[in-house]
């Protein structure tokens, strides 16, 4: 109850289904988790009696045919919490609603209090056993980029290379990809999130390839650009340009920075090669039991990294109407810098 009392709060309903996994272990995709005064109680319905019996474990649960949040909230009330808050980013106004509407009448104005991601800055976080999770779900997804390579052909379409990786993810012992794949060739390369279509890779140009698993819940993200046939010299200084923007973020990487900083490491390598303005996202963000997750590597960001956060970077040049590049890692941020987690897959320069 550490976290709900941070907030100003003597109890704490979660119900964001990787919120509900990280602190209970319950991965079925209804619960809600009831915390106050030192107790803690799990609800969700039939569909889960026996998954919830095998997973969850310390705390009681509660299975029935009623909506769990509803059970959540008559739980909490009776519990004699005086305010109890929710994860605002996560509940709707048609969520909130129904909440009340469980509460005796005196309790419906004050006793919900919103609260913002205090459990997900908790996960930002990782221990022991999750960093041995994220490295093995790292280590599937760069196992799949060299084997993809020989789908890489020109006349090939993006879906056909998206379909060979996710087969290859999926025979690796992948529970899903832990995103749509992207696969963005030729002028589409320039698409920062260009999925993967029917067009079909040319003769000559970029393919941007960004693509995660899901293996034991974590996640893993990366992206590789490949060149087919011979490159222009104006396309080989862009793509060195923005590895050399990647590296000097990577190393950048110590506990203690802030995430601005990290941000700039790369957007001012970018900056002196006059690509910045062609750089159209933030460098990062946290992965982990989600793939987008705290904290946030952007300008002005002044969270600062700790030791156990697990952060992509990722900057990328776009050129509309030409081509476009990104080269992403993940990196576990140890106390001495960042550890790179997807090294196993190479980033430079491949013509293929």
């Amino acid at each position: 109850m550490r976290i709900a009392a941070t907030a100003g709060m003597d109890a704490l309903l979660v119900t964001h289904p990787p919120d509900v996994r990280y602190l209970t272990g319950f991965t079925g995709s209804n619960g809600a988790l009831a915390l106050s005064g030192g107790r803690a109680c799990l609800f969700t319905d039939g569909r889960y009696k026996t998954q919830a019996k095998a997973e969850v474990t310390g705390l009681r649960v509660v299975v029935e045919q009623k909506p769990a949040t509803t059970l959540a909230a008559e739980w909490l009330a009776a519990s004699g919490a005086k305010r109890c808050g929710f994860d605002a980013t996560q509940t709707t106004v048609a969520g909130l609603e129904r909440l009340r509407k469980a509460l005796p009448a005196k309790l419906h104005r004050a006793f919900f209090a919103p609260v913002e991601g205090l459990v997900a800055r908790l996960r930002e976080v990782k221990d022991a056993d999750e960093l041995v999770l994220v490295r093995r779900a790292a280590d599937l997804g760069c196992s799949l980029f060299e084997g993809v390579l020989e789908h890489v052909v020109a006349g090939a379409t993006e879906a056909e290379v998206a379909a060979a990786l996710e087969f290859k993810a999926r025979m690796g012992g992948a529970e899903a990809m832990s995103f749509e794949t992207i696969i963005a060739s030729g002028e589409r390369s320039a698409l920062p999130h260009g999925r993967a279509t029917t067009a079909k890779l040319p003769r000559r140009g970029f393919c941007t390839m960004d693509f995660g698993v899901l293996l034991d819940g974590y996640c893993s993200d990366m992206t590789r650009t490949v060149h087919l046939g011979k490159a222009s010299q104006r396309e080989w200084d862009v793509y060195h340009s923005v590895l050399e923007a990647q590296q000097a973020a990577v190393a950048a990487v110590v506990p203690g920075i802030s995430c601005g900083e990290v941000d700039e490491a790369a957007r001012s390598v970018l900056r002196r090669a006059k690509l910045d303005k062609f750089f159209s996202h933030s460098t990062g963000h946290g992965v982990g039991l989600e793939i987008h997750e705290g904290p946030r590597l952007a300008a002005k960001q002044e969270q600062v990294l700790e030791t156990g956060m697990v952060v992509t970077i990722e900057p990328g040049v776009y050129l509309p109407g030409e081509f476009g590049i990104r080269i992403e890692d993940m990196v576990l941020v140890t106390q001495t810098g960042g550890e790179v987690l997807t090294a196993a897959s190479p980033k430079a320069w491949i013509e293929l």
